[in-house]
């Protein structure tokens, strides 16, 4: 008899009598009814599946629906492989889907704070991009595998650092501080056999104490002005070198060029005179003659007009006076 209360009236229902096959129907269909609904599960697209019996591995399964052996006798741990994760050091970004993406305020300030090689402070931010490349081993091989990763990330960085001098950290050092960093915590992971692949190693903000950052700036500054001041005066020597470079080759080369002339035309001239002196071996008086007749004929037109007389002459007859501004010179 089943007895429900309504207000202050009490009704009894009679209990349907079933007998014992009606038991064991509702018994048989309620355990069937369980067995299919536990026997299904389905992996996502990005997941990989790592199926237990009893707590024991006993496969790996691919995305999709599968079937496992009822009342959770197989239990499935489902494990993004394909999906990029990151972890956040020295600040944090809400609303990661990664646990392990940040960590507290407290521990963000201890996070950044280091020492660099030179026994300076700095305040060092930075992020790992990785991904699961192997369930089994992510799942198994180490306890809790995403905080295992954030201390060996802070180790390694921190070891990285203090191999360098505050200004490297700062300033031109910075991409080759993540590509070792990357590589130490990638041989890390290997090492340990955690299941994961490192994609990334990213400085972000890096800075000097608050203390000492105005003061570490003005330094920064000086040093790109003086970088600035050398990349200007390489620019103007690279300018200006050439050019004078050019100036000297050309000046250079004229003066070759006049010197070959003038060893030619000396060459010429001295060949010339051995050919007439030749020549006046043979015929003296015939080579002077000739000699003195083409030296006043290149003389006597430079001369102007001429009146050329005798010695023993005292005057001259007058001529007709052809040109008005000429004025004749005499000649003994």
């Amino acid at each position: 008899m089943i007895r429900i209360q309504i207000g202050k009236d009490v009704h009894e229902i009679p209990t349907p009598d079933f007998g014992g096959v009606g038991v064991a129907v509702i018994l048989g269909a309620i355990v069937l009814i369980g067995a299919v609904l536990t026997s299904f599960y389905t992996i996502q697209q990005d997941e990989q599946g790592v199926v237990l019996r009893f707590g024991k591995e006993i496969k790996t399964v691919d995305n999709g629906l599968h079937f496992r052996a009822p009342f959770w006798i197989d239990t499935v741990e489902k494990v993004a492989v394909k999906r990029q994760m990151k972890q956040e050091f020295g600040f944090g970004t809400t609303g990661g889907s990664n646990y392990s993406q940040m960590s507290s305020r407290t521990e963000q300030e201890e996070e950044k704070s280091m020492v660099t090689g030179d026994l300076n402070a700095a305040l060092v931010e930075w992020v790992i991009q990785y991904r699961i490349e192997n369930p089994s081993q992510y799942l198994f091989n180490v306890r809790n595998a995403d905080d295992t990763l954030r201390d060996a990330s802070e180790s390694v960085m921190r070891e990285v650092v203090g191999d360098r001098t505050v200004d490297e950290v700062i300033t031109f050092g910075r991409q080759d501080i993540e590509s070792e960093a990357k590589q130490k915590l990638s041989d890390l992971a290997k090492k340990f056999e955690m299941g994961i692949s490192i994609d990334q190693v990213q400085l972000k903000n890096v800075n000097p104490p608050q203390k000492v950052q105005s003061s570490f700036n003005e330094v920064n500054q000086a040093q790109q002005d003086r970088e600035k001041t050398i990349n200007v005066s390489l620019g103007e020597a690279n300018k200006v070198v050439p050019k004078a470079s050019g100036e000297a080759e050309q000046k250079i080369s004229e003066a070759e060029g006049y010197a070959l002339q003038r060893v030619n035309e000396a060459e010429g001239d001295a060949a010339k005179f051995n050919a007439l002196f030749t020549e006046y071996q043979k015929a003296p008086e015939v080579t002077k003659r000739r000699l003195y007749l083409e030296t006043m004929q290149k003389v006597m037109p430079q001369l102007g007009k001429k009146i050329i007389i005798d010695e023993g002459a005292t005057g001259i007859l007058p001529l007709l006076n052809l040109n008005e501004n000429a004025t004749p010179t005499l000649s003994k």
